[in-house]
């Protein structure tokens, strides 16, 4: 039976975030935004309250929270800018998250413990520039010597390029296989070849570092491929379904800063003599996003308790990152229209919602081809099996045992 009320630990935690981005990022975002400096500070401050791993069992250094409390998390940061929100989606979501599931016990002592702590940062590098959503054209390699793999190639559009101590990096150890050929490994940057560059001049999400990653003939021991060779497109598949929730989640977050901002503006600004909030049209664009966004929570919390109860939760996920953001796209717009001239100047924040707001659009999975996932789950032409390897169930008992002996 699903529960659709917070736990008070829930409604601490959100009100712990919500407090943390009305002191530490709202005061300063305009300027970051406008300076395209990721301030990595606030991932040390984050780590400090537990959010760094808000989801990990505490065996391995998290919070030990459900994986809602994740999307709170997630919903509260981007309220304040998508760029936080992301770093904690590609280091939680797409990264730990993934070596929670997928890790051996070396791996997570040596590599999850320290990031759900955040005194490490983890990326995700799938995306090659002729490689997004179709996985299988990517050109990256590592080929096995002896004990190691030597990984040559290049990641595009990847969050925290910079920042990252680990990233988790997909490849081909056999081409000739196609997506059965695709293998994933933990790299280290202090690792010999391994460089990155920031991507300036992005449309939106300034605030963030998001750039590219360079491997010229990296030595990557055989310790460190992750689950076994050929399971790479399966583990990619799998961490997105979990970076796709904190999209989401975050989606709602866009929703509801608009929101605020328009009631809020709406408050202050007349015309005709009455407060615009009085006009029908206005009160339209309004009921949208409050209908996006409690309809975009639903879908959301509704594939969170699908994993809380580890189980597969593809499809739902799918149509939550897909109708979240959609909405999250067209509460901006219609916040900017609402400011009217001011909305198109930075003088307000909503011009930065409308610019944050599209990429979550494009990146893991385009509309379109969540468009197409729900289609074909309609109709029949697709239908998840499986996986040798599920998220672990909330709470986290077993993993918790494990640990202990």
């Amino acid at each position: 039976m699903m529960d659709f009320s917070f736990s008070e630990e829930q409604e601490l935690l959100r009100k712990t975030v919500r407090q943390f981005v009305d002191k530490e990022i709202m005061p300063y975002i305009k300027t970051w935004d406008e300076q395209q400096h990721f301030e990595a500070s606030i991932l040390r401050r984050l780590a400090e309250l537990g959010l760094m791993g808000v989801c990990i069992p505490e065996a391995y250094g998290g919070s030990g929270m459900d994986y809602n409390a994740l999307a709170i998390v997630c919903e509260e940061l981007e309220r304040g800018d998508t760029a936080f929100r992301t770093a904690v989606s590609v280091h939680t979501g797409l990264n730990s998250m993934t070596l929670l599931q997928w890790g051996n016990e070396q791996q997570k002592q040596k590599y999850l413990i320290p990031q759900a702590k955040g005194e490490k940062v983890g990326a995700f590098g799938l995306t090659e520039p002729n490689a997004g959503s179709d996985v299988a054209a990517m050109q990256t390699t590592a080929i096995r010597q002896g004990d190691d793999y030597i990984l040559n190639g290049s990641k595009t559009w990847i969050s925290l390029c910079d920042v990252a101590d680990h990233v988790l990096v997909f490849a081909y150890t056999d081409k000739s296989k196609k997506h059965h050929g695709i293998s994933a490994f933990i790299v280290e940057r202090q690792w010999e070849g391994f460089s990155s560059k920031a991507i300036k001049g992005k449309l939106g999400i300034r605030a963030g570092n998001t750039g590219e990653l360079f491997f010229e003939n990296v030595k990557v021991p055989k310790e460190n491929l992750l689950g076994e060779e050929g399971e790479g497109f399966k583990i990619a598949m799998s961490a997105l379904d979990n970076g796709r929730f904190t999209v989401a989640a975050g989606a709602c977050g866009t929703i509801m800063a608009c929101l605020e901002a328009s009631v809020q503006y709406c408050h202050e600004r007349a015309t005709f003599g009455k407060e615009i909030g009085r006009h029908q049209l206005v009160q339209q664009m309004i009921a949208k996003m409050e209908a996006g966004l409690q309809q975009s929570r639903l879908l959301v919390y509704r594939a969170g308790w699908l994993k809380n109860q580890g189980k597969r939760n593809t499809r739902e996920t799918s149509l939550a990152k897909w109708q979240a953001c959609d909405y999250a796209l067209e509460a901006a717009n219609d916040a900017v229209q609402i400011h009217g001239a001011y909305g198109f100047s930075n003088e307000y924040p909503v011009e930065r919602y409308l610019r944050n707001a599209k990429a979550p659009v494009i990146y893991e999975g385009t509309r379109e081809i969540h468009t197409i996932m729900q289609g074909e789950y309609v109709l029949g032409y697709r239908q998840d099996k499986p996986l040798s390897k599920n998220l672990p169930a909330w709470p986290f008992v077993e993993a918790a045992e494990h640990s202990m002996n």
